[in-house]
């Protein structure tokens, strides 16, 4: 297959752009909003009883599909679309983005001391199919003070992460021990996308 000069990243995660850099992935941004006539966000509730892990994959694929979708719809030129999703399960229940500063230090509370399982879904749309590989891994915070738990929501950096917490950020201070992805849990593990990207015709490190 001949490969493709760059790829479409359906996200607007600065996080997930920096990993592609890291791995000198060429990309455009794709914004799924950009046309007020096309109501092209992904619906990311989880359905009643679904399994974290369905979860994750069935919203990374609907958002490179999404993304495919928007490719024609504006008529630009057709590469692959890159898309992840991530989230923290805890006792087998998803933590989500938190909604506001009380509900972010609920969850920390509940992390506090503990392990937790992120777990990273990562599709690619190319040539009218989706791939998809899923991220598992299992990390560890220290116990966490009231106080620590204030301070870290006052920095305003868990309230647009998963779990309320960014590894690669303050809150990697609180990690005591992590086993699996590193990049996973930060929002796009990287072995599993380049895997994807080679079967999409992508050359990779």
């Amino acid at each position: 297959m001949t490969a493709h000069p760059r790829i479409y990243l359906a996200s607007l995660s600065p996080r997930r752009r920096d990993l592609l850099t890291q791995i000198g992935v060429k990309f455009e941004v794709l914004l799924l909003r950009a046309d007020a006539r096309r109501n092209a966000d992904v619906d990311e509730t989880p359905q009643e009883r679904e399994a974290p892990g369905d979860y994750v994959l069935r919203i990374a694929q609907a958002k490179a599909n999404a993304g495919l979708a928007a490719l024609r719809y504006r008529r630009l030129p057709v590469f692959p679309v890159l898309a992840a999703d991530t989230t923290v399960t805890l006792d087998g229940r998803i933590l989500g983005k938190p909604a506001d500063r009380d509900e972010a230090t609920h969850m920390l509370r509940q992390l506090s001391g503990r392990q937790h399982r992120v777990l990273t879904a990562v599709a690619i749309a190319f040539d009218d199919r989706v791939e998809v590989r899923l991220s598992e891994t299992a990390v560890t915070f220290v116990p966490l003070s009231e106080e620590r738990i204030r301070r870290y929501v006052f920095t305003s950096e868990p309230h647009d992460k998963a779990g309320a917490y960014g590894i690669q950020g303050h809150a990697g201070a609180f990690v005591q021990r992590i086993e699996g992805s590193y990049s996973g849990v930060v929002g796009l593990p990287l072995a599993e996308t380049a895997e994807l990207l080679q079967l999409s015709g992508y050359p990779v490190p």
